[in-house]
């Protein structure tokens, strides 16, 4: 049995950690309502930049002439996973789930004998794919993730670099994998293919991919007319697209991030408190004990004098 002082220094350190915890929920839970509105604040635009690409993709033939984006290189043979996560941990599964999809995909594409790059935008993505796929990460962006003041050039630097890959031959498809905001109790792991520009919703999988900016499908034409043809605004909107859906993920990432991590606090101040109780009620008895077997003891002693 653990003695008196042991159970006071552990109280005391498990008070410690519930200090140390509220005040990370507090800080996550101020952080959150500035996310979310910048995350809430992105959705109209990129569905719409969707919606519009969708219709103008619709109208186009497809050609030699076709923006590469849009056709991609003729072969899926190669497969970038653009993978967002935080750049901090202490938020529950939120970075634990996604990776779990992401190995799972990594290694269904071996499977059928795709070759498979990822692209880390987050430090924990990159430190725990590490540890099975070393040699596919090909790079890697930090401090992005879960900060309220990003810009959207600094997230404009992950598609600049994706399209000079792109450019290079590096790769034939480039999908973007990111957990999507849904509520404060949830994060959905989301993937969204971004090269060759896919404007419809696919069928849905075993693992629910859905490309939630989806407006309209393709084949569905309105009565619209281009100036200049939809070519040449496919080629300048294809690469602006991307930047934007990039933007949005880490801003729906951050938001997650920020979420998630209040939730986890919340839920270790608890298990910290009821952890007290626990070892004071245990301290009480001891004490208790320890006092009884002393006052036997003196009781024994005043007897056999």
């Amino acid at each position: 049995m653990p003695s008196l002082k042991q159970y006071r220094v552990r109280i005391a350190s498990v008070k410690s950690t519930k200090k140390i915890t509220s005040a990370m929920k507090m800080v996550a839970a101020s952080k959150l309502k500035k996310a979310q509105e910048q995350a809430e604040a992105s959705q109209p635009y990129a569905s719409a930049m969707a919606g519009m690409m969708a219709r103008v993709a619709s109208g186009v033939v497809i050609g030699p002439n076709s923006p590469k984006l849009l056709i991609g290189t003729g072969s899926d043979q190669t497969h970038l996973l653009v993978v967002v996560t935080s750049d901090r941990g202490l938020c529950g599964g939120f970075n634990g789930n996604l990776v779990r999809r992401v190995r799972n995909e990594v290694r269904k594409l071996q499977n059928e004998g795709k070759a498979v790059k990822l692209l880390c935008v987050g430090r924990k993505g990159r430190d725990i794919l590490k540890r099975d796929f070393s040699s596919l990460i090909v790079h890697f962006f930090t401090g992005l993730a879960g900060r309220t003041d990003l810009s959207f050039a600094e997230a404009d630097e992950v598609s600049q670099w994706i399209l000079e890959q792109f450019d290079a031959g590096a790769f034939d498809v480039c999908t973007l994998v990111y957990n999507e905001f849904v509520s404060v109790l949830t994060q959905k792991p989301t993937f969204q293919q971004l090269i060759p520009f896919k404007a419809s919703e696919g069928n849905a999988s075993n693992d629910n991919r859905h490309l939630d900016a989806v407006v309209e499908p393709v084949g569905v034409s309105g009565p619209y007319s281009f100036e200049p043809e939809e070519d040449r605004i496919l080629g300048a909107l294809l690469p602006r697209n991307l930047g934007i859906q990039i933007y949005r993920s880490l801003l729906d990432s951050g938001a997650g991030e920020q979420a998630a991590r209040m939730t986890a606090m919340d839920n270790a101040t608890r298990n910290a408190g009821d952890m007290i109780n626990k070892l004071s009620i245990q301290y009480n008895r001891a004490r208790q004990a320890f006092i009884t077997k002393e006052l036997i003891e003196i009781i024994s002693g005043a007897e056999a004098v």
